[in-house]
């Protein structure tokens, strides 16, 4: 009688179990492969989503098991991957660089002036604007100058920015109105000069003097910029995005298109060291919403390795006579790290050079005096001394890198830095050795949009040719799982956010890519061409493959 009123018992509590009401979601998604990047890398097949957040993460079973919604998803076997994040780009930038000249990849200085024409004849505007151009894969890689410019555009001003954006070629008529003579000299930039007059090669703050001479753009202007920029962010699988030094009016216009809902993208801001961002940001505290997050300074210690403006502690190996530039002084430096220190803002420095990552790391050193929680990053950190890797981990300071620059760069690189100071250059290995963490972005538009190109070059180490066959330098390759988590959990963590993203767990953010491809486990080049089935955001469609837009 006792083992029959036993049996009983257990019968009424799995009976009362399954009848227990399950939880409401808005969306099950179920029948996929799900990298979570939690702690424990764990791969499930089903996740429950309500109110923009993920309930649970698990087996088809056991979510179909608690949960219930109207609206579910078979993905057939399709893999699952945390939102990508980028966490070193000029979304705004990238946004208006679209309405310009694209002149990537273009290979001869002949060919872009082409494009000019054809471009300006179908916009027709006061100014030509070109973006892209990249003097290392022409037949003869020296800075051009302005003469074939000024036949084509004897009247009309034509500006056009290099691919890092820290070089510039102006013809005649772009020099006349910004007052650029022989004389000119730019604290923090150089105007090049040829026969003693100028070449219309401008780098750095040099540029600047051209720049404001462009008419300002409308609103409308920024708004149809960010919205076309959204577009292809999402059809890149990228649910966030960084602003690697933005003005006050602009990050007003991404909040208010966000508390609109045209922009559901989410972006974190680095504010320029400006008095508007200073006073209406920074000395008031961090500004965090769902969707915008202002809480750090963005810094710019020198130039770019492939204008020869990024900061050496010797000269160029294939110009001697040039070190390159510090666009802001010590002080000026020094000082801002400080004020941001006092307002609880992290500090996020371009470093390229090796004297400027070693200036920026005893400046960080001095204000953090010991390991902390602060995050301050050095941005880049392309050319590190062999003495100064070990200051990252004393000081707990993040290398913010972006592994594409090494394949795009490793061309020219050497010719630049010589066979030595080679070996410490994209050196992410031994930079990931310093925190164990280490945030991966692609620059946008210095580099392309697609986060996988940066994935695949972290452990590749090769260019989108497969060269060179061994790789550059594979002892500083990532393997493929640190280069997930670089553009996820890390990124995440980087801007202060792990606990809301960068991972599919119960309780963050149900932002997620789908692919068709293990990128986990397919042959690297597939990688490349490997298009972005869905990209969700808040558990919703941002972009799905038959609605892609065309960059």
């Amino acid at each position: 009688m006792k083992q029959l009123s036993f049996i009983a018992l257990v019968a009424t509590v799995l009976f009362l179990g399954s009848c227990r009401p399950k939880q409401e979601a808005d969306l099950i998604i179920y029948n996929a492969v799900i990298y979570t990047v939690d702690s424990a890398f764990s791969i499930q097949e089903s996740m429950a989503i309500k109110d923009g957040k993920i309930l649970a993460v698990g087996t088809n079973r056991e979510i179909e098991r608690s949960f219930r919604s109207v609206k579910t998803k078979n993905l057939y076997g399709a893999f699952v991957y945390p939102g990508f994040m980028d966490p070193h780009s000029h979304f705004i930038g990238f946004g208006r660089y679209l309405e310009t000249a694209n002149l990537m990849g273009v290979t001869t200085f002949e060919e872009i002036v082409s494009i000019l024409r054809q471009h300006h004849a179908t916009n027709p505007r006061e100014w030509v604007i070109g973006r892209g151009w990249d003097q290392n894969l022409w037949p003869v890689r020296e800075f051009p100058n302005k003469s074939l410019l000024d036949i084509a555009f004897p009247d009309v001003p034509v500006l056009l920015i290099r691919i890092d954006g820290h070089a510039a070629i102006a013809n005649s008529e772009a020099l006349r109105r910004a007052g650029i003579t022989s004389q000119t000299r730019v604290p923090g930039g150089k105007i090049l000069l040829q026969n003693g007059q100028p070449t219309g090669m401008l780098i750095d703050k040099a540029i600047d003097l051209v720049r404001q001479q462009i008419p300002p753009r409308t609103i409308n202007d920024d708004i149809r910029a960010l919205m076309r920029a959204q577009s292809l962010a999402f059809a890149a699988g990228l649910t966030s995005v960084s602003e690697a030094g933005i003005d006050y009016q602009d990050i007003r216009l991404i909040d208010s298109l966000q508390s609109a809902g045209k922009l559901k993208i989410r972006v974190y801001a680095m504010i320029n060291p400006t008095e508007d961002n200073f006073e209406g940001f920074m000395r008031r505290g961090q500004y965090k919403t769902d969707l915008l997050n202002v809480r750090s300074v963005k810094l710019f210690t020198d130039g770019a390795l492939g204008s020869r403006g990024a900061k050496l502690l010797e000269p160029y190996s294939d110009d001697p006579s040039n070190s390159g530039l510090l666009l802001n002084t010590p002080e000026f430096l020094r000082i801002v790290s400080k004020e941001a220190h006092k307002f609880g803002f992290q500090v996020n420095t371009h470093c390229i050079g090796d004297s400027a990552v070693r200036l920026m790391l005893h400046i960080y050193r001095d204000i953090l005096k010991e390991r902390n929680d602060l995050r301050w990053r050095i941005e880049h950190a392309q050319v590190v001394h062999p003495d100064d890797f070990n200051l990252f981990g004393q000081y707990s300071i993040i290398p913010s890198i972006q592994t594409s620059h090494a394949t795009s760069d490793m061309i020219w690189a050497i010719d630049r830095l010589g066979p030595e100071r080679i070996k410490t250059a994209y050196a992410y290995r031994q930079l990931l050795e310093q925190n164990g963490w280490l945030p991966n972005g692609s620059d946008f538009p210095v580099e392309r949009i697609n986060p996988l190109y940066g994935f695949y070059a972290a452990f590749e180490r090769r260019n989108h040719q497969g060269l060179p066959l061994e790789g550059f330098q594979m002892d500083n390759a990532l393997t493929r799982k640190q280069a997930l988590k670089g553009m996820t959990i890390w990124s995440a963590k980087a801007q202060f956010e792990e606990n809301e993203k960068g991972s599919l767990e119960p309780g963050k953010f149900a932002d997620f890519v789908v692919l068709e491809k293990d990128i986990m486990e397919i042959p690297a080049a597939e990688i490349l061409t490997l298009p972005i089935q869905y990209t969700f955001v808040n558990g919703e469609i941002a972009f799905e493959i038959v609605s892609a837009p065309t960059p």
